[in-house]
């Protein structure tokens, strides 16, 4: 069907004008140019004007109804065609590139998430952060920056999270003013609006690539050596259990994407998340997600109702995104019971805070279990710590791989493998230093050995260069 045979009466008022390039009209590009990302940084107020009465005309003439009907990229095409004829017919004083900017930029007014729509499409993008609807801050690289993308108002922003949390089939309001929702291709939105957001509504979006990273690319970014990436897979083949452990932003999820990655194949895998991130490529895997409560507070479905399904499910692997809260007693348990080579995250700033928050969290079941219980039951379940973290140059490394060695007393015992050596800070502010092994050569070790997929001994050797 055809849009623009459906437009309200005032099609007819339109120039009749020769069509439209294909370059000018063409489907949406998987990303922008930095040619057009420039473009749209450097709108000033009066094309800004042009942009917001063009989109006003443009929704008096067509009928919203024959979007619907429409693949996207056939409604951008129509959409673009009548832009074009109103910039032509108006004497619109923009040149080329801003044209094609406004044009592309109303587009995904209608057809996306207006302001956001060019920010998502920037691969180099993994946060996007709206606080109001005059800032947008997005980060690159692991650095914050300021983008001159803006919405009109409140109203404006409101509108989008509307759209947001409607395609996910959720409503947000005064009653109900937080959502946690996924996008599509996995990226994760929260959004708080007043009278929570004091200075308007806020949008956070953790963007995850769509191409996965893998171990190459973590030795090539310089967050781990050749050495310590042999003795990971041998880790993960061998089926040790391991956490990892970071704070915001440390680059735990990617980790544990690329550790998955050295699953073998025919093994059985259940993820379970608060929100699906995880990009395993192995054909036998079952995703879980939580599920929050409805409107009246009910239908909630917590991370630990999942692990509990999940061991009825009959697992080979349990992967659990991120631990926070009473579901660590349950994957403990897990861990202790036949489901070996478990991975999970946790949110901590060294692997002994790891242990530490994980005690916590088995007391929040309210059971109350004596301490040296519940650390025995962590000393034996997990038996690594990765200790990641994101520095003030915005780089992520491994800064410890530490295993549980056992109890002594009441407190458990660690032995760090690796570590992170840091030296200081060079001329253009890039954080200095070396991973390197500390001799210590770890007990599961012998273990690798039996399966036949131990790494070389001198992956432990302190003296080796990488």
């Amino acid at each position: 069907m055809d849009l623009k045979a459906r437009l309200r009466g005032r099609q007819e008022d339109l120039t009749p004008q020769p069509e439209a390039s294909q370059a000018t009209v063409a489907a949406p590009k998987t990303q922008w140019s930095s040619h057009e990302r420039l473009a749209i940084r450097a709108l000033n107020e009066a094309e800004r004007e042009w942009q917001q009465r063009l989109y006003k005309e443009l929704m008096e003439m067509i009928d919203l109804s024959a979007m619907g009907e429409l693949e996207t990229g056939e409604a951008r095409k129509q959409i673009g065609e009548i832009i074009e004829r109103l910039l032509t017919q108006h004497s619109a004083p923009l040149n080329a590139v801003a044209r094609e900017v406004v044009i592309r930029s109303i587009q995904d007014e209608i057809l996306g998430l207006g302001p956001l729509e060019p920010l998502l499409a920037d691969p180099s993008i993994t946060d996007i952060l709206v606080n109001g609807h005059k800032q947008i801050y997005v980060e690159r690289h692991g650095k914050l920056e300021l983008t001159s993308q803006r919405f009109q108002d409140d109203a404006h922003l409101m509108k989008i999270i509307d759209r947001i949390v409607t395609a996910v089939g959720r409503r947000i309001d005064e009653t109900v003013p937080l959502v946690d929702a996924r996008l599509k291709y996995g990226s994760r939105v929260n959004v708080i609006i007043p009278p929570l957001a004091i200075d308007g509504p806020c949008i956070s979006i953790r963007r995850f690539p769509v191409e996965r990273l893998r171990v190459e690319n973590l030795i090539q970014l310089g967050a781990i050596t050749p050495a310590i990436a042999d003795v990971l897979k041998a880790m993960v083949k061998g089926h040790l259990n391991i956490l990892i452990s970071g704070g915001t932003g440390s680059g735990k999820t990617t980790f544990l994407n690329v550790l998955s990655g050295f699953i073998p194949s025919d093994e059985r895998i259940v993820t379970i998340e608060d929100a699906a991130e995880l990009q395993l490529q192995q054909p036998h895997v079952v995703r879980l997600e939580t599920r929050p409560a409805n409107v009246e507070g009910k239908g909630e479905i917590k991370q630990r109702d999942l692990v509990k399904n999940a061991l009825r499910m009959r697992p080979e692997r349990i992967i659990l995104g991120e631990i926070r809260s009473e579901e660590a007693f349950d994957m403990l348990q897990a861990m202790n019971t036949g489901h070996d080579g478990s991975l999970a995250t946790i949110h901590a700033n060294t692997p002994r805070d790891a242990l530490a928050r994980l005690e916590n969290m088995v007391a929040m079941t309210g059971m109350d279990l004596p301490a040296k219980m519940v650390h025995a039951q962590i000393a034996s379940a997990v038996h690594c710590i990765i200790q990641l973290a994101r520095l003030e140059d915005g780089s992520r490394k491994l800064l410890s791989l530490a295993e549980i060695q056992g109890m002594e007393g009441d407190v458990i015992t660690m032995s760090e493998i690796f570590t992170f050596e840091r030296r200081g800070l060079d001329e253009v502010g890039k954080v200095m230093g070396t991973l390197k092994a500390t001799g210590v050569v770890p007990s599961f070790y012998e273990k690798l050995q039996r399966r036949g997929i131990a790494p070389p001994i001198d992956a432990f050797d302190p003296t080796r260069i990488t």
